[in-house]
C-alpha cells in the first residue's frame, strides 16, 4: 500500500520531549503507587499482627478461659466465649488449646477436639509468638499466647486474621493511592504538554535532526564567511560573532554574551552598532583596518529581535583607491597640459606665420623651462617613484584650481622606510586638506616640506586656509571629524583619521599647529618599525 512506502515523518523536539516526560512522570507514578502499595499493606499486616496479639491476650487473661480450663468439658464454656470475642473484635479465629494442641474452641464446630495446625515457637515456653501460615482457613497472621495460672503455663491461645481480610482491608486506601496516582500522572501530563507547546513555539517545530543539521550547516557557513558577521540582540549583547569579524575588530577572549559597550570598540563604531537605525555602508576606522560597516535590524514574523552587522575589510581597497586618485590627478593633470600645450602651440605657429619668430622661439622656450624646473627638480629631490608622482599631480591639481603649491629646496627623499602605499595615505590626505581649506580663500597657497631617510621621516603641510577651530586640534584625527558640510559623502572625516593610523603604526607623532602662512601646520615625524629592517 501507498501509504506503507510513504516515510513517516521523524518526531519533532517537542514531540520527543512530551513523549520523554510522560514517560518519565508515568514511570515516577507507578514506582511511588508500588512503594504506597508495599508501605500499605506492611503496614496493613502490622496491624493486623497487634490486633491479633491484643485478642489473644485478653483472651488468655480472661478468667472465664481459666475456669473452663478446669472443668471436665471445656470446650462447652471456651468455645461460646471464643466466638463473641471473635465476632467482637472483627478477627478470623480465636483458638484456645491445651499444651498437647488439643482445640477446645475454633470457628468451624467440627474442628473441636482435633491438634492445632501450625507452629507454636516460644508460646509453650511463656512468650509471645507471631507468624504467617496457612493452616485450616487459608493464609493468615496469627499470634500465639501462654495462659498462666499460678505462674505456669496450663494452655494456649492462638488468633488470627486472614490475608484475604488483610487485603480487604487495604482496599480502601488503595483507591485513595489510585486516585492520588492519576491526579499527579495527569498533572505531570499537563505539565510536559505545556513545556512542549513552548519548545514547540520556540523550535518552530523541527526535529531534533533538523536541529543539528541546521546549526552545523549555519555555524559552518558563518564561520567560513570571508565577510565579518556580529548580531546584537535587544538588549545589546552579543549572542553571535563569526571568525572574521572577531579578527577584523581585534576581538579576544568569550565575546558571546557581553554587551557591545563592554568589548573596547571605538565609539563611533559602538554607537553604529547600536544605533535603531539602519546603517549602510558606514567607513570606520579600527585599529590599522578600514572597515565598511553594514547595520540593519533584524526581524521574525514581525518581531525584531534585534541587529545583524556585517563588516568588510577595505583596508587594501582605500589603500588602492589612495594610489588609484594620485594617478588619476596626474593623467587629468597630463590631459590638461596637453590641452594648454596645444593652445601654446597654436600660439607659436601663429608668431611663426607672422614673422614674429623670436617671440616665438622665447615664448616656447620659457614654458617649457618652467615645467621642466619643477619636474626636474621633483624627481631629482625624491627617489621614490610614487611619492614623485603624487608631488607632481598634486601640483598640477593645485595649478588648475589657482592654489599655488610651494615645494621647499630642503625637500629630499633617500632610502624610504615607508611603504608608498602609506605615503600615498599620509601625504594624499593632508595635501587634499590643504587643498580644500584654501579652496574659498583670497590668499591661496600651500607650503610642502618632506625629509625622509633610512633613519627618519620629517613631513610638514602647513596652508593659508582659516585654520582650524580653537580647542579642537586634539579632535582632527577622530574618525568622523571634518570641518566640511555634514551632506558630503559616507567617508566624510576619514582622510585624517588615515592619517593618525599610520603615524602609529611606524610610531610616530603628528603635531597641528598655527601654519605661519595663516591656516593649519601639521608636523608629521615617523620611524622604521622594529621588527623592520630597511622597507617596512
Amino acid at each position: 500500500m501507498a501509504w506503507l512506502r510513504t516515510r513517516r515523518r521523524p518526531l519533532t523536539v517537542a514531540q520527543q520531549i512530551f513523549l520523554l516526560q510522560s514517560l518519565m512522570v508515568l514511570a515516577v507514578v507507578v514506582a511511588a503507587v508500588s512503594l504506597a502499595y508495599v508501605d500499605a499493606r506492611r503496614a496493613q499486616l502490622d496491624g493486623a499482627r497487634d490486633r491479633t496479639v491484643a485478642v489473644a491476650e485478653a483472651v488468655a487473661d480472661a478468667p472465664t478461659v481459666r475456669n473452663a480450663l478446669t472443668s471436665e468439658d471445656p470446650s462447652r464454656v471456651i468455645q461460646r466465649y471464643a466466638e463473641q470475642v471473635r465476632v467482637d473484635s472483627g478477627t478470623d479465629f480465636v483458638v484456645v488449646m491445651g499444651l498437647d494442641r488439643t482445640r477446645y474452641s475454633h470457628p468451624d464446630p467440627a474442628q473441636l477436639g482435633r491438634s492445632f495446625i501450625g507452629d507454636l515457637g516460644t508460646a509453650p515456653e511463656g512468650e509471645v509468638f507471631t507468624q504467617e501460615y496457612t493452616g485450616t482457613l487459608g493464609p493468615s497472621m496469627r499470634a500465639v499466647v501462654p495462659v498462666f495460672d499460678r505462674g505456669e503455663v496450663v494452655a494456649l491461645v492462638s488468633s488470627g486474621i486472614t490475608l484475604d481480610r488483610v487485603e480487604r482491608e487495604l482496599e480502601p486506601r488503595l483507591v485513595l493511592i489510585a486516585a492520588a496516582a492519576l491526579a499527579v500522572l495527569a498533572l505531570g501530563a499537563f505539565g510536559a504538554w505545556l513545556i512542549s507547546r513552548r519548545l514547540r513555539r520556540q523550535t518552530h517545530g523541527m526535529g531534533a535532526a533538523e536541529i543539528t543539521r541546521m546549526y552545523e550547516y549555519y555555524d559552518a557557513v558563518l564561520h567560513s564567511v570571508r565577510e565579518g558577521l556580529l548580531l546584537v540582540d535587544t538588549e545589546g549583547r552579543v549572542p553571535l560573532v563569526n571568525d572574521e569579524a572577531a579578527r577584523l575588530l581585534s576581538l579576544t577572549g568569550r565575546v558571546v554574551g557581553r554587551p557591545v559597550d563592554s568589548l573596547g570598540l571605538p565609539d563611533s563604531l559602538t554607537r553604529s552598532v547600536l544605533s535603531t537605525d539602519p546603517r549602510p555602508d558606514e567607513i570606520h576606522l579600527v585599529d590599522d583596518r578600514v572597515l565598511v560597516v553594514n547595520q540593519s535590524p533584524a526581524t521574525w514574523q514581525g518581531v525584531q529581535v534585534g541587529w545583524v552587522v556585517t563588516l568588510r575589510d577595505h583596508t587594501d581597497i582605500r589603500a588602492v583607491a589612495g594610489e588609484l586618485d594620485t594617478v588619476r590627478g596626474l593623467a587629468e593633470s597630463l590631459r590638461s597640459q596637453n590641452h594648454e600645450a596645444a593652445n601654446r602651440l597654436h600660439t607659436v605657429v601663429s608668431l611663426i606665420e607672422i614673422g614674429r619668430t623670436e617671440q616665438a622661439l622665447e615664448f616656447a622656450t620659457a614654458e617649457l623651462a618652467a615645467a621642466q624646473q619643477l619636474t626636474d627638480r621633483v624627481v631629482g629631490a625624491v627617489e621614490e617613484p610614487v611619492v614623485a608622482a603624487l608631488l607632481l599631480g598634486k601640483s598640477a591639481q593645485a595649478a588648475e584650481r589657482g592654489v599655488e603649491l610651494a615645494i621647499t629646496e630642503s625637500t629630499s627623499v633617500h632610502d624610504l622606510f615607508v611603504e608608498p602605499r602609506d605615503m600615498v595615505t599620509l601625504l594624499g590626505n593632508l595635501l587634499d586638506n590643504a587643498l580644500d581649506a584654501v579652496t574659498e580663500c583670497a590668499e591661496r597657497r600651500i607650503e610642502v616640506d618632506l625629509v625622509a631617510d633610512a633613519a627618519e621621516l620629517r613631513l610638514r603641510v602647513e596652508d593659508s586656509g582659516p585654520g582650524l577651530p580653537p580647542g579642537l586640534a586634539d579632535r582632527v584625527f577622530d574618525r568622523g571629524w571634518s570641518t566640511k558640510t555634514a551632506d558630503g559623502p559616507v567617508g566624510r572625516g576619514l582622510g585624517l583619521a588615515l592619517v593618525g593610523r599610520v603615524v602609529r603604526a611606524y610610531d610616530g607623532t603628528v603635531d597641528v599647529r598655527t601654519s605661519h602662512l595663516g591656516g593649519a601646520a601639521f608636523h608629521v615625524r615617523l620611524h622604521p618599525r622594529p621588527t623592520a629592517g630597511g622597507r617596512s
